[in-house]
């Protein structure tokens, strides 16, 4: 089966056709003054959709460029109230069936941006659009399973008559920046491993002073962002080729988000030096009460120090003394080993298959795929590990 994507050059000519081409748009014709404007009214923030990471990272990011859209707008006036990034099963998996998938912004989170003032009519016109792009089912990555986004959307599918099946699930750390940051963290480590950590910074210190730093401004930014790559690179990522340095794709895409995102107060580099030297520096979005820490990388020489866990402490205490930000998502992996020490909440994160017709028999193709694919891909990471071992 072609891609759904594409519906429309095949038969240009048939009102289906017609209306699929005005269901599924490229990601690049929103226009970006309503896509800003609806996040500034979501109901769950999203750091990873904002159009200048998004936008960035479907114009030039490896294996992730010209993703498509899913528009919705109030019918009134015509105002953008939800938008879901997409890409077809076939380009995300090669699986030839009718179905959409939430396009992968890098980061770990793909829930959709759903107008607050708006929920219910925003969820109902995103699924209408899935199913005049001639999609089947939705597929929907790395979504908060709990979150508003969700909610939303099975609100109207439990009024649909329809249920979302959940294709797997795991839990990642989150941080309540509500709290006091000392007390906080020693809640989560204790006074025995804070003082470790306090002797090891203290050592840190025999190579110059140790400053925490936040790079914001237009003019900062960019050199932070070129220090954060380098320490990336330098370490275990940079030897297994994933760094985002090594690919000009990735490269090109990182430069273009952060500084986009910074001329609105939506990103920040944050950097750990030992005087001149830095050790480990991080980038984190922030969208409304809410900041993403996106990636971190460190300076291996300096492992003993513990680098990573000396900055992601001075994070914490960064965070919590904004009174800006209410919670912080890790985007990290289940069981995280350095983050979910330290940060103690919890947030369920899954991915969603979505039918979008009753009694659908291509929807329980589509899931067959899915957990065929899903199997396919623990047996080879299964198998990468024993290799390492």
């Amino acid at each position: 089966m072609v891609d759904i994507a594409h519906q429309a050059a095949i038969n240009p000519a048939s009102a289906r056709a017609a209306a699929a081409t005005r269901a599924l748009v490229p990601l690049t014709s929103i226009d970006p003054g309503q896509w800003r404007a609806l996040a500034q009214r979501v109901i769950e923030p999203n750091g990873y959709y904002l159009p200048g990471w998004e936008l960035a990272v479907s114009e030039a990011a490896r294996g992730r460029t010209d993703a498509s859209a899913l528009p919705a707008f109030d019918g009134a006036s015509a105002r953008l109230i939800g938008l879901m990034p997409v890409v077809s099963l076939w380009r995300a998996w090669k699986i030839p069936l009718p179905a959409l998938v939430s396009a992968h912004p890098y980061g770990t989170l793909c829930s959709p941006l759903i107008d607050r003032d708006a929920p219910i009519e925003a969820a109902t016109r995103l699924l209408q659009q899935a199913r005049e792009a001639g999609a089947h089912a939705l597929v929907l990555n790395d979504v908060a399973l709990d979150g508003a986004a969700m909610s939303s959307l099975k609100d109207v599918l439990h009024r649909d008559g329809l249920k979302p099946r959940i294709l797997s699930s795991y839990t990642r750390a989150s941080l309540d920046a509500t709290q006091d940051g000392e007390t906080l963290l020693h809640g989560a480590l204790g006074a025995k491993k804070l003082k470790e950590l306090r002797r090891q910074r203290h050592r840190l210190e025999e190579h110059g002073p140790v400053a925490f730093a936040v790079a914001r401004k237009p003019d900062e930014i960019g050199p932070a962002l070129e220090t954060f790559l380098q320490l990336e690179v330098s370490g275990w990522k940079g030897k297994r080729g994933t760094a985002l340095i090594q690919h000009a794709g990735d490269a090109t895409f990182v430069r273009r988000a952060v500084p986009a995102l910074a001329e609105t107060a939506q990103c920040e580099v944050i950097t750990l030096r030992a005087g001149t030297t830095p050790v480990a520096a991080g980038i984190v979005l922030r969208h409304q009460d809410r900041a993403f820490f996106f990636k971190l990388g460190i300076d291996e020489r300096f492992a003993r120090y513990s680098p990573g866990v000396q900055l992601t402490l001075d994070l914490t205490r960064h965070l919590c003394a904004d009174p800006a930000i209410a919670s912080a998502d890790s985007t990290a992996s289940a069981d995280h080993p350095m983050i979910n020490p330290i940060w103690r909440g919890r947030f369920a994160i899954g991915d969603v298959l979505i039918p979008l017709r009753r009694h659908d028999p291509v929807v329980a193709l589509i899931h067959a795929a899915l957990v065929g694919l899903n199997v396919a891909h623990e047996a080879a990471r299964h198998v990468v590990r024993l290799l390492r071992k």
